[in-house]
């Protein structure tokens, strides 16, 4: 891992109106890391993604990434960063494989270097028998595969995943975490994951981040936020951090 900072933000806040998605975040990043952002829902996690990768300017504060700045740099960013939001577009009407090739030539790749790429990334994945089937053929999961190989495709030297395991069974969330270790290893590509799931993050992540209700409250290595809250594993230790403890008796006070 190189000791070069990816990605450091100044007191970046963004307000839609009166609510206050992000407040003050101070985060530094270094490129390699697998860096894992956790926290619940409307915390400011896609808010936060949205910033960095230049599609929403924050209300104040800065950031560079990747050597640019978020706020008049933005297509820079897009160009050297891959995107995965929670709520991706596919085009049902092409094959996998007709996908790729268009994703492929957004970013000006073609050619035997592009097709390469492709059938490396759906190998890995698992879909190499498929590339050439529609996708409204394809289950959730699959689609989910392809996302992730469109994302990586053009070998950013960032990339920004939103819930990457949303939609995957056990077998395919481990070959995505895999795949994501192994280009954090092998070309010191720098991942920034958003995820509820904990487990995951845990196993996959070197550095986490929690933001409740707009505020980084926690950051450190996994392992290091466990021992410092008390806890068992990375989800109590997040239940406890976000005030998410379960109480037993209470749900089943309707039995009573």
């Amino acid at each position: 891992m190189s000791n070069a900072v990816q990605i450091k933000t100044e007191n970046i806040s963004k307000n839609f109106g009166s609510v206050v998605a992000l407040k003050d975040l101070n985060l530094a990043v270094r490129k390699g890391t697998v860096f894992g952002y956790l926290g619940p829902n409307g915390a400011g996690k896609t808010t936060t993604v949205r910033i960095l990768s230049g599609l929403l300017k924050p209300t104040s504060g800065n950031a560079m990434v990747c050597g640019f700045d978020i706020r008049t740099e933005r297509n820079d960013i897009k160009r050297v960063t891959g995107l995965l939001p929670e709520s991706p577009g596919l085009y049902s009407k092409l094959s996998a494989l007709e996908f790729l090739e268009f994703i492929g030539a957004l970013n000006n790749l073609s050619g035997e270097s592009l097709h390469k790429r492709i059938d490396s990334l759906m190998g890995i994945l698992g879909l190499e028998g498929r590339q050439n089937d529609l996708l409204e053929s394809y289950s959730s999961g699959m689609k989910q595969k392809v996302l992730v190989a469109s994302t990586v495709l053009h070998e950013p030297e960032l990339v920004f995943l939103d819930e990457p395991t949303s939609r995957l069974d056990p077998a395919a969330s481990v070959l995505v975490r895999e795949l994501i270790l192994a280009m954090a290893k092998e070309t010191d590509t720098t991942f920034f994951i958003c995820t509820h799931m904990t487990d995951f993050a845990e196993d996959t992540c070197g550095i986490i981040g929690i933001l409740n209700e707009g505020t980084l409250t926690t950051l450190g290595a996994p392992n290091e936020i466990i021992e410092q809250i008390g806890a068992t594993d990375l989800e109590d230790a997040y239940l406890k951090i976000v005030g998410g403890e379960i109480d037993r008796e209470t749900l089943l006070s309707w039995r009573q």
